[in-house]
């Protein structure tokens, strides 16, 4: 069970915003499993800011249940930031269940709605772009262009990308996104969040350690993005009950574990939950190491409150004051293949 982890190793607290790789190597790797410790995690003084952050998330909505826009948008304002929803889709549910209704907004739509935004002089504060699931390639293209209006008006907007592939079972993508997100988001986005397996269609190579991911997250990196989130990273050197994150910057990677919980069937919209969380503490003023390890906190403490509840949907709600201000830490290991 997820209580059973060893405490093998404690990090100061005060350590997670620092910009330098630490951890102990072993053979060259550092300890993996040594990353799990107890106790409070001591607010951030850069949840105290008096600048409100905005974010346009340009994301899929779900009516009942957590995914997309309805996974993403009720955290990131728990936190302190200030949330500008606009929907891909609207579906009854997540795909998920097998079955659903609702149906695609026009990609026109998505633009136009953003122009009028634009009309009343308000674009300019929009701080940072978020997207996630597409409902068309010619969505694809929308966002391209809300990127480029919204940093004509704030140069210094950040673009990050989910690249949702449909990669999982039951996740049900159109003929033509991945290809878009393969061919055109990289050289178009600030920072880019895939899974494991999005990652190798990003890059075209099967990744199966740390220094494999590392290096394709640099592949990546070279093609625009400053930093890649890989949100779940499936390692073939870690225990079998544990869930990997990485975050990588071209001069910095940051691994870091948390519990595997054994859900009869996992849950849906993590991924979405992982990527809102990352980009409010990164625009709160977060290091990559700290908007990691209170990243992995977080969404550990929605994870797990869902299984002890024995829920299929996130129990996101109940676990808020856990998002703002996580309980447990889960410190992240400077690793490096170069």
């Amino acid at each position: 069970m997820p209580g059973g982890f060893p405490l093998r190793q404690r990090f100061q607290a005060g350590s997670s915003g620092s910009g330098k790789n630490h951890g102990t190597m072993m053979s060259g790797m550092p300890n993996l499993h040594a990353v799990f410790v107890r106790g409070p995690w001591p607010l951030s003084c850069t949840s105290l800011k008096t600048n409100m952050q905005n974010v346009l998330s340009i994301q899929s909505h779900v009516v009942f249940g957590h995914a997309g826009n309805s996974a993403a948008v009720f955290p990131m304002r728990r936190m302190g930031v200030n949330v500008w929803p606009l929907n891909t889709v609207q579906f009854s549910n997540h795909t998920q269940y097998g079955r659903w209704t609702g149906g695609v907004v026009d990609a026109d739509e998505l633009a136009r709605v953003i122009e009028g935004i634009g009309a009343i002089g308000v674009l300019s504060r929009c701080n940072a772009i978020l997207s996630g699931y597409l409902g068309s390639p010619e969505q694809g293209a929308a966002v391209v262009e809300i990127v480029r209006m919204v940093k004509a008006v704030n140069p210094k907007a950040r673009y990050f990308c989910d690249p949702v592939m449909g990669t999982t079972s039951g996740c049900i993508v159109e003929p033509g996104i991945q290809e878009f997100l393969v061919n055109i988001m990289p050289e178009v986005a600030d920072a880019m969040t895939p899974n494991h397996i999005e990652l190798q269609k990003l890059t075209g190579r099967t990744i199966e350690t740390v220094d494999e991911a590392i290096a394709a997250c640099r592949e990546v990196i070279a093609r625009g993005p400053k930093v890649v989130l890989v949100k779940h990273l499936i390692d073939k050197n870690s225990r079998a009950d544990t869930f990997n994150m990485l975050a990588v910057t071209a001069t910095e990677a940051w691994f870091s574990q948390r519990p595997l919980y054994p859900f009869a069937r996992q849950p849906v919209g993590v991924g979405d939950l992982t990527s809102a969380v990352f980009l409010a503490r990164t625009l709160l003023g977060d290091s990559v190491r700290a908007a990691l390890e209170h990243t992995l906190a977080a969404v550990n403490a929605v994870v797990r409150t869902t299984f002890q509840a024995g829920r299929y949907e996130l129990e996101i709600v109940a676990s808020q004051d856990e998002i703002a201000y996580p309980t447990e830490r889960f410190p992240a290991i400077g690793v490096d293949s170069e």
